[in-house]
């Protein structure tokens, strides 16, 4: 379930969520208000002329966040989560997702429901039509069961279709999964999807940047997909025709700067003439799980694997124990070979053919002298 959190938060949260609910201001401009007044509770004491300096703030703006009611809007906001068993987490926290923080314009604030959002630093994002084929849901399921079992989180939208295939496959496979929505954590749609969004609260997370329990609005969907590629270290696209809501995901990615990654339909599919259009503009094709973990570079931050293992580029969870531990005795500076041998307790022999898959693997790299360096 969620992480417990008292009522009397502090003042930063507040005022961040407080930001949030002023209408009229999205996620820039509000980052706007926090680098001009160094946070948010600085831009909420600001005065009339001070926040009109800031691109995007109006006067008539200006004086709905000098009115000073939505901190008492988010104290009530955030009472109302606590009894829900909500979890409000603001972009000033350290558990705030490090890669969400990345992107141009990361939601303030976020509302989940289920584990740990912190937990899914690790994570790949699958996307494709609503309406699939049988084709479709098959590479859907294959892929999220792989990519899980090697250790990813699988984000997607629980929309119908590839999304909840998607969703569906990585708790089979007793994985991960977060799902982001276009309405309220507390209302799931479609409404087909409450027990699988139930499920999801159990083993993995539910997400959304919008507050209450409305129905979706014109827009929010678009929108949802920012934050479902933004939580991603790339986006593999399953099935979309040229108007999917897919290829609005692999635009997010791009602009995010991340990897995007294409399954090939038929040639004259239909369902697919979206996907072989990203192929076209330059996404990675790709066909097996392996493909992926290949194109991955390397973190931006080093992860810690459940069995303590720090993990630095994703094709590592390709190894084999032997390679795992071979890799761990070289450290960021390199070793002789000798070294190595005797750090691992392996034979020479095994030593040298496990740095020559390594090698081929570009996780490791020989120099002059009988030295072998990580990349």
């Amino acid at each position: 379930m969620s992480q417990d959190r008292t009522v009397d938060e502090p003042s930063s949260q507040v005022d961040t969520l407080a930001l949030s609910l002023i209408s009229g201001i999205g996620p820039i401009t509000q980052r706007r208000l926090a680098d001009r007044f160094g946070n948010a509770s600085n831009a909420l004491d600001a005065s009339l002329d001070q926040l009109c300096e800031v691109e995007g703030v109006g006067r008539e703006l200006a004086r709905r966040i000098r009115a000073g009611r939505s901190r008492e809007a988010a104290r009530a906001e955030i009472a109302r989560c606590h009894a829900a068993q909500i979890t409000l987490l603001t972009y000033e926290e350290d558990d705030y997702p490090v890669l969400l923080r990345e992107i141009p314009d990361p939601p303030q604030a976020l509302h989940c429901r289920g584990e740990r959002l912190a937990d899914a630093s690790l994570a790949l994002a699958i996307v494709g039509t609503r309406h699939p084929t049988p084709y479709g849901c098959q590479q859907a399921q294959r892929l999220a069961a792989a990519l899980s079992r090697a250790g990813f989180a699988i984000v997607s939208g629980l929309a119908r279709g590839i999304d909840a295939t998607v969703h569906r496959a990585t708790l089979d496979a007793g994985g991960r999964t977060v799902a982001v929505l276009a309405t309220g954590v507390e209302m799931i749609y479609p409404p087909q999807h409450v027990d699988l969004a139930a499920e999801i609260v159990h083993h993995g997370t539910l997400v959304s940047e919008i507050t209450g329990a409305d129905a979706p609005r014109r827009g929010a969907f678009p929108r949802r997909n920012r934050i479902i590629t933004g939580l991603s270290l790339g986006v593999v696209v399953v099935e979309a025709s040229l108007r999917s809501g897919a290829l609005v995901s692999a635009r997010h990615a791009a602009e995010q700067g991340r990897d995007v990654f294409v399954v090939p339909g038929r040639a004259d599919s239909v369902s697919s003439a979206g996907c072989h259009q990203l192929i076209r503009d330059g996404a990675i094709l790709v066909t097996q799980p392996e493909h992926i973990l290949e194109a991955l570079g390397p973190l931006a931050q080093p992860v810690v694997l459940p069995e303590g293992r720090l993990l630095q580029v994703p094709r590592e969870l390709q190894l084999n124990p032997q390679e795992s531990q071979v890799l761990e005795a070289i450290p960021p500076g390199g070793l002789l070979i000798d070294e190595v041998v005797r750090a691992t307790g392996l034979p020479t022999g095994r030593v040298l053919s496990t740095l020559n898959a390594l090698e081929i693997r570009h996780l490791v790299r020989r120099e002059p002298g009988s030295r072998v360096v990580r990349y």
